[in-house]
């Protein structure tokens, strides 16, 4: 999300991929011997109760689920797993020691599809945005009330801290319609009015369910 708000380039599409976790060790180490286990913190969140059932285990955060595999690799250890997917075993010639440990069978992720010119797709329903806002009393009522007041349904909201600003947060938003529609132009007018910051992330189609 970092780099696309940083960057000139535009969604114009999504994916969903469903997300499957396996535990990874050095080849000839048995699960019986692994005392730590590497990943990205959101990995280890997806198989929390798989690692509740290992005892004694630790846990640490890596940087991402493959990093954690090659680090394991590059340093031989014999004590430490990583959890990661089936093609990072595989792209480290390691083994893996349990299949599928993620806690939620439906584990889905969502990618966008972006690419440097601004288009919108011809069969686009759906658009993304990024803002902060103002420090102003209501700002969130106020910010949601330019799609309710226009009959635009918003389909996603979430919030994450700014990076380097204390207390202030940027809110991704994804509402049914696209910016060829008046309707969604002016709520992106009225949101401007009452933002600090907003950026059209880009239209594009629905992925199904």
């Amino acid at each position: 999300l970092d780099l696309i708000l940083n960057s000139s380039v535009t969604v114009i599409g999504e994916v969903q991929l469903r997300i499957e976790q396996h535990l990874i060790a050095n080849n000839g180490v048995n699960i019986e011997n692994i005392k730590v286990v590497y990943s990205h913190p959101q990995a280890l969140q997806q198989c929390s109760k798989f690692l509740e059932s290992l005892p004694g285990i630790e846990t640490i955060a890596s940087y991402d689920t493959a990093g954690s595999v090659k680090y394991i690799r590059d340093n031989k250890f014999l004590h430490a797993a990583a959890i990661a997917s089936r093609q990072a075993a595989e792209d480290n010639q390691m083994q893996i020691l349990r299949e599928e440990i993620e806690d939620n069978p439906e584990n889905y992720t969502r990618f966008h599809i972006i690419t440097k010119t601004a288009e919108i797709p011809d069969n686009a329903d759906k658009t993304s945005i990024i803002f902060s806002m103002k420090n102003i009393p209501g700002a969130l009522f106020k910010s949601l009330s330019v799609f309710a007041l226009r009959d635009i349904d918003l389909l996603k909201i979430e919030s994450r801290p700014m990076r380097g600003k204390r207390w202030k947060y940027l809110f991704y938003l994804d509402f049914a319609g696209t910016m060829r529609e008046e309707r969604c132009q002016n709520a992106i007018r009225h949101l401007e009015e009452i933002t600090s910051f907003l950026k059209v992330l880009g239209s594009y189609k629905a992925a199904g369910d």
